[in-house]
């Protein structure tokens, strides 16, 4: 018979696939270890469940979901004597979260649960910086009247819960419900600061803009807001390098090599994986220190196939291979004068500033046209001096391209919230696609390489 765990942590998802991986590295490095973890599944249609099975757990399902009922389904298939309810995208700040938690339990019977401080990220809206940084404060309390409680991150003894569960009605606040009925019954509820997780989520709606963004401020200055909350290093960022048509050489070397030698210079890029159908090519890329482990279907080489389908047939025959990405870099060979950072710097903006999608983009002061039906109807602001007037900002994808699995999986290479990573030097912006395109990039690589 399987030995029971003295703590159970049960983590709800549904379409988690961005933080799961965080989650789990960061509750499996606790350093305490008696603990068993169940995810209880809303259905997701991502890579949530992929990821999460990476990790020592058990996997539940649930139809239709509630969060009380939901909870409990996980708690019933759980044999901790202590229950931790973890959100999906809450990382634990620490390896001391599980521990600070539980100790709030040592010699006390009537203590019911214990939730633990959330911490903003540096990307998190105002409005949700405002609701976390007023709410979680940094002073312990003991809770015999107040029925605050948050299950994002929590722990509550299972004596009780089997006594109170969730309610499994309600469609929100099911914890804040909880601790008004353990209260009733004579338990206490601690709230430890020092039991701390990153969440990007705030708690009120309220949408008084300035209002809040000055409050905001005046917070930030008593606050340290971590500005690195996510661990890079840790993340599995991969490089697609999509490649059709015959090889190009450039300076008597494959183009494709200029590519996969800066994305072979990146420090987070983990694997980097060229997709072709031209055998040649991929025997030259995998000579370079790049992987092919498909060649791909030569329909995907057609001219009139875009980018986002190479890129999503490509994603899911590496998925299928058993790797899941948490970031996916697209790199086109035609721009072979990348600056040596300029991949690490789009990994850090789409990372560090909590965007879907990061490309490099070239500033356009002159004058921007855009034609319609009627005729052209200029963009810009107008002939003003440029030290006031607003760029147009030019993405060039080919580049480089900083997204996540999810967009690529439905078609898309851009998510919504998308960030630009201004390009200053114009050799960057230099294509090579055709023979007649090699005189010029010869006699600059020179220089440049």
């Amino acid at each position: 018979m399987r030995k029971a765990k003295t703590v159970s942590i049960i983590i709800r998802t549904k379409n988690e696939e961005r933080w799961i991986g965080e989650v789990l590295k960061m509750v499996f490095d606790q350093d305490y270890k008696d603990f068993e973890v169940i995810i209880v599944d809303n259905h997701s249609t991502d890579k949530t469940i992929e990821k999460a099975r990476k990790f020592d757990v058990k996997i539940l399902y649930i139809d239709d979901y509630l969060p009380g009922k939901a909870l409990n389904l996980g708690i019933r298939a759980s044999r901790g004597n202590y229950i931790a309810c973890l959100s999906a995208h809450c990382i634990p700040v620490d390896n001391k979260w599980l521990s600070k938690l539980l100790s709030n339990f040592a010699g006390e019977d009537n203590i019911a649960g214990v939730y633990g401080r959330q911490e903003p990220m540096s990307f998190s809206s105002d409005f949700d910086k405002r609701d976390l940084l007023i709410i979680f404060g940094l002073d312990k309390r003991v809770q015999e009247k107040d029925s605050f409680f948050h299950n994002a991150n929590s722990m509550i003894r299972r004596d009780v819960w089997e006594k109170i569960p969730f309610d499994e009605k309600v469609s929100n606040i099911e914890d804040r419900i909880w601790a008004e009925q353990v209260l009733k019954q004579g338990y206490k509820i601690i709230y430890e600061p020092e039991a701390s997780v990153y969440h990007y989520h705030g708690i009120h709606q309220d949408r008084d803009y300035e209002r809040c963004t000055s409050v905001v401020r005046i917070l930030e200055s008593s606050f340290d807001i971590n500005k690195n909350v996510r661990d890079i290093d840790k993340l599995e960022t991969m490089a697609i390098i999509p490649v059709k048509g015959e090889m190009l050489y450039l300076n008597d070397r494959p183009l494709i090599e200029y590519t996969i030698t800066r994305a072979r210079e990146s420090k987070y890029i983990k694997k980097i994986i060229v997709s072709t159908d031209n055998k040649k090519i991929a025997q030259i890329s995998e000579k370079l220190g790049a992987e092919v482990p498909f060649l791909r279907d030569s329909i995907y080489s057609q001219d009139y196939v875009d980018l986002e389908k190479v890129l999503k047939y490509s994603l899911e025959e590496i998925e299928k291979r058993g790797y899941l990405a948490d970031i996916v870099v697209s790199l086109e060979i035609t721009y072979p004068f990348r600056e040596k950072h300029l991949i690490d710097n789009l990994i850090l903006q789409l990372v560090n500033s909590g965007l879907d999608t990061v490309i490099p983009a070239k500033e356009e002061f002159e004058s921007c046209w855009v034609e319609e039906k009627e005729g052209f109807k200029r963009i810009d602001e107008g002939f003003i001096p440029r030290k006031f007037k607003k760029p147009i900002y030019i993405g060039v994808k080919g580049l480089g391209c900083a997204t996540y699995p999810i967009f690529i999986r439905e078609g898309k290479l851009f998510g919504r919230k998308v960030g630009m990573y201004k390009v200053k030097n114009p050799y960057a912006f230099i294509e090579v696609r055709e023979k007649k395109d090699i005189e010029i990039a010869e006699v600059l690589m020179k220089e440049w390489w």
